[in-house]
């Protein structure tokens, strides 16, 4: 109930931790799902690059070098490339760009809204294709993906704040991973765009893949605006009216709903907890409060945004990236491959149809199993592929075994740790950080991104280290460390409201956190009337403290 000044009067509040959130419906799932589309995009942009620096008109345009003879020798075909320093500059300049705009799409989501930053971010990465559309050197195709980057950091970022804030509990792994799937869709989208492109020897050879993004970021940036913004991000700013009106359409239920009434009074009640443990302060100390708490200590701040930037490292350290990225150039490099672009059209559609598979097991199995069992299954395909690529190398018999190890390997990838680590991000922040929080952690995955991409082709590349299938020992002892990471560092999630993983990050470890069970609520604990109703004074202080952000 609103009073004349449009605050909230009163709000109903429960002690029945099955009542905090109302049934789901299918109007619901759609709503939040279709946030899930920016995906596509974030994919596409980051998959069209691989296939474009393997193209003969884009070689011929960026370096100078004449194109090879009819029936080249695998030297002169190794010749005609872009060089190492290019590959790189082209390809991380676009996670230079998301690093930072992650970082700054934080602020702008407790300022503006979470739905208006990712218009925002759609508004600014169309800027950044139409640079590169109309770029025919170096010098304006890196500042276009430069500024593309912004936006690609924008969405990235504030999609995955949004599903998580607005998602029901019991689906909210499956639809964030369906963020995650939507990448895939992008990745493959554009290798087909490549595939069909790859043979023009014009500037439509490269120009067609990039300005295909330009329809992606219209869809999402003019679809979500017909949705409603996080209630949690209007308790945050003491919004508590607006924030009713955005649980009764995201959960169809009107406003007057018990089951709106009381997921707004534990989202309340767990915003005022949250700001009792780590007070509000000035802009700067705001962003010191991700860095409060103990290490020790798996609720306290400090670890919490450990454990996001570090998950998004950890899914960096997988390696998959050298395959979206890296994977023409290094099939080509197997030299008994007559058409690496193909393969690599084969292997982005192993990763499309392998992350559906999340929807279930995430739900089903937890966040947690998944990430273990992901790990073993990558380091154990990654380390039989390097093991046979340094044994027998040269032999078709056998680059044809290393391929299949490397789908299921992608395959292990895509049904677990693709998924798994978005999902995680979007769950263990209080609201007080969790903007910040999530941004943080995407900007680390993107900061990992620039780096693995960066690096890569002095790896790889014939006129550096050279390692080919080696290369594959780095990704194995990486996704050996990620195994460990997962068993000692990340907790089980599943089922529980965002609300109700704070109180579980304190009661819990992460190894025993899978048993854990809610035996109360924030509005019980902080102070319920004899009406049944949150007390006023929390209500009151909640919409103070949001006026002043």
């Amino acid at each position: 109930m609103s009073d004349r000044d449009g605050k909230v009067a009163e709000v109903t509040a429960t002690t029945d931790v099955n009542r905090i959130e109302a049934p789901i419906t299918w109007k619901a799932y759609f709503m939040v799902a279709f946030a899930a589309f920016g995906g596509i995009y974030f994919g596409y942009d980051s998959g069209y690059i691989n296939g474009v620096k393997g193209m003969p008109y884009f070689i011929h345009q960026q370096t100078g070098k004449p194109y090879p003879p009819p029936n080249p020798t695998d030297e002169e075909n190794a010749a005609f490339a872009l060089e190492a320093w290019r590959d790189s500059l082209i390809t991380s300049i676009l996670s230079a760009g998301t690093f930072f705009g992650a970082i700054i799409a934080g602020d702008i989501a407790d300022f503006i809204g979470r739905r208006m930053t990712i218009i925002a971010g759609c508004t600014v990465f169309m800027i950044g294709v139409i640079l590169q559309t109309a770029s025919a050197g170096l010098g304006l195709l890196v500042a276009g993906r430069l500024i593309a980057g912004f936006g690609v950091g924008f969405v990235s970022a504030i999609i995955i704040l949004y599903m998580s804030e607005c998602s029901p509990r019991k689906i909210r792994g499956a639809v964030v991973a369906g963020y995650q799937f939507a990448i895939t869709i992008g990745l493959l989208l554009a290798a087909c765009v490549d595939y069909g492109t790859q043979d023009r020897m014009d500037t439509g050879s490269y120009r067609i893949p990039i300005a295909i993004q330009m329809l992606w970021a219209l869809l999402l940036g003019g679809g979500i605006a017909f949705l409603p913004d996080s209630p949690r991000y209007f308790v945050k700013r003491g919004k508590l009216d607006k924030a009713a009106n955005s649980l009764s359409r995201l959960r169809g239920q009107p406003v007057s709903s018990d089951f709106v009434q009381n997921e707004l009074a534990e989202i309340v009640a767990n915003h005022e907890y949250e700001l009792q443990v780590v007070p509000q302060g000035s802009y700067w100390s705001s962003w010191a409060n991700c860095f409060k708490g103990s290490l020790r200590k798996p609720s306290s701040n400090l670890r919490r945004t450990i454990l996001g930037t570090s998950m998004q490292m950890m899914q960096q350290w997988t390696g998959v990236n050298f395959i979206f990225y890296f994977g023409t150039t290094f099939f080509n490099q197997l030299g008994t491959i007559d058409n690496p672009f193909l393969i690599s059209l084969i292997t982005t559609l192993v990763n499309v149809c392998s992350t559906p598979i999340s929807f279930w097991t995430i739900e089903r199995f937890g966040r947690r199993p998944l990430l273990i069992w992901g790990a073993l299954g990558m380091l154990i395909c990654e380390f039989l592929v390097a093991i046979m690529g340094t044994v027998d190398g040269d032999n078709p018999a056998t680059v044809r075994a290393m391929i299949a190890f490397i789908c299921i390997y992608i395959f292990f990838f895509a049904s677990t740790w693709g998924p798994g680590a978005w999902v995680v991000i979007g769950e263990i922040f209080p609201l007080p950080i969790r903007s910040r929080g999530v941004g943080l952690s995407t900007a680390s995955n993107w900061l990992w991104n620039c780096i693995i991409t960066v690096i890569t082709p002095y790896l790889v590349n014939e006129d550096k280290a050279f390692l080919q299938a080696k290369v594959f020992f780095l990704w194995g002892a990486l996704c050996t460390a990620c195994f460990v990471y997962a068993y000692l560092l990340v907790p089980e999630t599943k089922g529980l409201s965002l609300e109700q993983v704070d109180k579980m990050l304190e009661e819990t470890t992460p190894r025993t956190s899978s048993r854990w069970v809610p035996h109360t609520t924030f509005a019980a604990e902080l102070g319920m009337t004899e009406k049944g109703t949150l007390a006023p004074e929390i209500v009151q202080e909640v919409e103070r403290k949001g006026s002043v952000v």
